[in-house]
């Protein structure tokens, strides 16, 4: 799999996990499998860069976006309800060993509401929630379809102006499941370039999750 990595991507760094082991608050949402999300903590790390933008793994880069290293560091998109939190999918931040330490000291002492590194995130950043202008990303840049179907109307007016999208929530593309939320053209795109782009290329039995489809 380091190999496949490689061939694609010009940097590629593995780190270690970093669990936040808070089982009772992820059970409590629903979503045992997002404690280790601390991982993310690591990309503050990545010092031979000024500047970056975290992009979850279950996003899809629509469109050319690269006005966000134009933000400052912490920029994100609103997260979808109460409270008033960025969505840690997508957010520009600026490499730093100093804010890794003081992220991983503050994790330790004083873990995350919600079990995962959005609450976490949005603590430390607080200061987010009263910024605006340039700390706030529209939401073409981190689009969840499928939280609300509501957003039916919206993504028909303005799906095209879409840049990042986002798969929100325990369903994924990568998931053999026909009822998951999402714009259908979106979920077929992130199946197609797999399908085209990475599953070849994938030796057999080195992972679980490739399936047919």
């Amino acid at each position: 799999m380091r190999e496949q990595l490689n061939k694609v991507f010009d940097h590629v760094t593995f780190v270690n996990i970093f669990d936040s082991k808070d089982s009772e608050t992820l059970e409590f949402i629903g979503r045992p499998e997002l404690g280790v999300t601390f991982t993310k903590l690591n990309c503050w790390k990545l010092t031979q860069y000024t500047k970056c933008v975290y992009i979850d793994s279950d996003a899809l880069v629509i469109k050319n976006s690269d006005e966000l290293f134009d933000r400052p560091e912490i920029a994100g998109a609103p997260d979808i309800g109460w409270p008033d939190n960025f969505n840690s999918g997508v957010f520009v931040f600026e490499p730093s060993n100093k804010t890794y330490r003081d992220l991983v000291q503050f994790a330790l002492h004083h873990g995350s509401f919600d079990g995962a590194d959005q609450g976490l995130l949005n603590e430390f950043f607080s200061e987010w929630r009263h910024q605006d202008g340039p700390h706030r990303l529209s939401f073409v840049y981190n689009t969840t379809s499928g939280v609300n179907n509501s957003y039916v109307a919206a993504l028909r007016r303005y799906k095209d102006a879409i840049k990042i999208a986002h798969f929100l929530g325990a369903v994924k593309p990568w998931h053999n499941a026909e009822h998951h939320g999402h714009l259908d053209e979106h979920w077929a795109r992130w199946r197609k370039i797999f399908n085209e782009r990475v599953k070849p290329f994938i030796p057999p039995g080195t992972v679980s999750f490739v399936i047919d489809f």
